[in-house]
């Protein structure tokens, strides 16, 4: 049986296939191994892997973090302590984006969740790579950016006060809070990033559309455009941001000229298209 795992800041998708059809799926927590550790992946499968890990024949494990040889050999390591399973690759997430999107076709492929990426696919490898640089020093477009410029322009009286009454009410947390999160406690992307689902439910006010708009164009800008034949091929995105915003990602699009090609919450379905088919 082969194993495909598509693994995002927060969470890792797995999903067995036999030779015939899908043959089960999990999810666990998110493995980048710029956060994590050897020890701590393994501890992870053990404790949160419900599948079973017996017949198991190749392992294409697709990741954030995932594109850099020595943590790449950490994952790998991991997986072969848990499953013994000799055959294993491991991709970066982008890979991932790029096959499940684009299949064998060129493209751009964009990943738009809690972080953000984007390449240009020639149909069999990544061709460019515009570099992600992280949620500190960039990830424009993302779930971390649009709950960052959220919680900016909230305390800052950029946004009504209604929007902002609105928030209060949803979260009961004060400045502190916030800060104390993002500047003393792990994973302040994901904290962040789940402020994102407060601006999607109330997209209605125009304020609102314009702050997911305004980083959707930081985006294009910045990564999108920066690629060769932008204007005459399609333009692919995948992820929670790229899935929920999709309206405001196609409006945005637009304005550049770009066409809009696959739009997916996640990039596992087109994984098991392509494999299916090697």
């Amino acid at each position: 049986m082969v194993l495909l795992a598509d693994s995002g800041a927060t969470k890792t998708t797995w999903r067995l296939l036999n030779s015939e059809n899908t043959s089960g799926d999990c999810t666990t927590g998110g493995i980048n191994p710029f956060q994590i550790g050897y020890d701590e992946i393994v501890h992870l499968l053990e404790t949160e892997f419900s599948l079973s890990p017996k017949g198991i024949s190749t392992i294409w494990f697709y990741g954030a973090g995932c594109a850099y040889a020595d943590k790449n050999k950490t994952v790998a390591d991991a997986l072969f302590h848990y499953f013994g399973t000799k055959e294993i690759h491991v991709n970066s997430d982008l890979f991932a984006a790029a096959r499940s999107l684009c299949g064998k076709k060129p493209g751009i492929a964009c990943i738009l969740g809690t972080g953000s990426n984007s390449c240009y696919y020639d149909g069999k490898e990544i061709a460019m790579n515009i570099p992600a640089l992280g949620y500190v020093l960039d990830d424009e477009g993302s779930g971390n950016a649009i709950g960052r410029k959220l919680i900016s322009d909230l305390f800052k009286n950029i946004l009504p006060q209604e929007i902002k009454n609105k928030f209060l009410e949803k979260y009961d947390v004060t400045l502190g809070d916030i800060l104390n999160n993002v500047y003393r406690k792990t994973f302040p992307n994901r904290y962040l990033a789940q402020f994102a689902r407060f601006v999607c439910e109330n997209i209605n006010y125009p304020q609102l559309q314009e702050l997911v708009n305004c980083c959707f164009r930081k985006f294009f800008e910045r990564n999108v455009m920066q690629y060769p034949d932008t204007k005459d091929l399609p333009v692919h995105f995948t992820g929670s941001i790229a899935y929920y915003f999709s309206q405001q990602l196609k409006q945005t699009a637009a304005e550049f000229g770009l066409t809009v090609g696959n739009i997916t919450q996640e990039p596992m379905e087109g994984l098991v298209e392509y494999h299916s088919k090697l």
